[in-house]
């Protein structure tokens, strides 16, 4: 039995739908690769350094099938509505941790949004990553991409660094 079983996440919301985050599974790849894919369209204005399409950001069949990593999605009525991924990572050898727990894919259907699915998701992959021991999480997201910036804000992440680059001339 893994972790999402054994947390069993179910809650109801105010419109009496029930939403259960679980792991993903392979048979969830095809709506996990769409998600992908609405999410790499969400981002392009705010990175005009993403290539043409076909572009992918993730091996998520092999996220799915590795158990170093977490991908779960929320259900609402047996239907797949959102999507995130935590994964370990090296930190930099200044910091004084060696390692934290880095969230990503976070998607979630636009019908769905602000109704706390994102917050959900956030939890689970916080406990997933305090039952492995880590407290350090992070996530990146675009500084120009305000509301995903206010969800992550509502879940307890702080802002904390600024990536700068030079556009090319």
């Amino acid at each position: 039995m893994d972790l999402y079983t054994i947390l069993g996440l179910k809650i109801t919301t105010s419109s009496m739908e029930d939403i259960t985050v679980r792991t993903a599974t392979i048979s969830d790849l095809d709506v996990l690769l769409g998600f992908e894919q609405q999410l790499i369209k969400a981002e392009r204005p705010f990175n005009e350094t993403i290539r043409k399409d076909p572009v992918c950001y993730y091996d998520l069949k092999g996220m799915i099938l590795d158990n170093a990593v977490a991908v779960v999605v929320a259900e609402i009525n047996g239907t797949v509505v959102s999507s995130g991924t935590a994964d370990i990572r090296q930190a930099r050898p200044y910091l004084n941790h060696k390692e934290y727990v880095n969230f990503g894919f976070m998607y979630t259907l636009p019908a769905y949004r602000g109704i706390g699915i994102n917050k959900m998701i956030l939890e689970t992959l916080r406990t997933w990553a305090l039952t492995k021991g880590y407290h350090e999480m992070r996530l990146t997201v675009y500084s120009d991409n305000i509301p995903a910036i206010k969800a992550y804000e509502k879940a307890g992440f702080v802002r904390h660094i600024i990536e700068m680059r030079i556009p090319e001339q």
